[in-house]
């Protein structure tokens, strides 16, 4: 059975694909204007699935799951290109937003 990667892995794997190349990661201005540009194809094909506004029969049909692995590639990117721990930041935020929003929500009762 194949073991799942980690996020360190994960960001390992990038930066190894990344560094074979001579021009290495793209500076952080042009990273932000491609996560954006992901951020906007993850959104039409969010729109075409659930939304009113359907793609053109011209339009070539992406899943949900591609799109989201280009807009975490290009993150992951980005993250390695400043020496972020992906690890460490999303433990930071769930642990702010513990703290921060512990009342804000309706919990869900527990079930036995």
């Amino acid at each position: 059975m194949e073991r799942l990667q980690t996020m360190k892995d994960l960001q390992q794997r990038v930066d190894l694909y990344i560094n074979g190349f001579e021009e290495g990661y793209f500076p952080p201005m042009e990273l932000m204007a491609r996560l954006t540009e992901e951020l906007g194809e993850l959104s039409r094909e969010v729109q075409h699935v659930y939304g009113t506004k359907k793609k053109k029969p011209s339009e070539a049909v992406k899943s949900l799951e591609e799109e989201t692995g280009d807009l975490l590639f290009v993150l992951i990117c980005f993250a390695n290109s400043q020496g972020i721990s992906l690890d460490k930041a999303l433990i930071t935020v769930l642990d702010k937003f513990k703290d921060r929003d512990a009342d804000r929500w309706t919990k869900k009762e527990e079930t036995k």
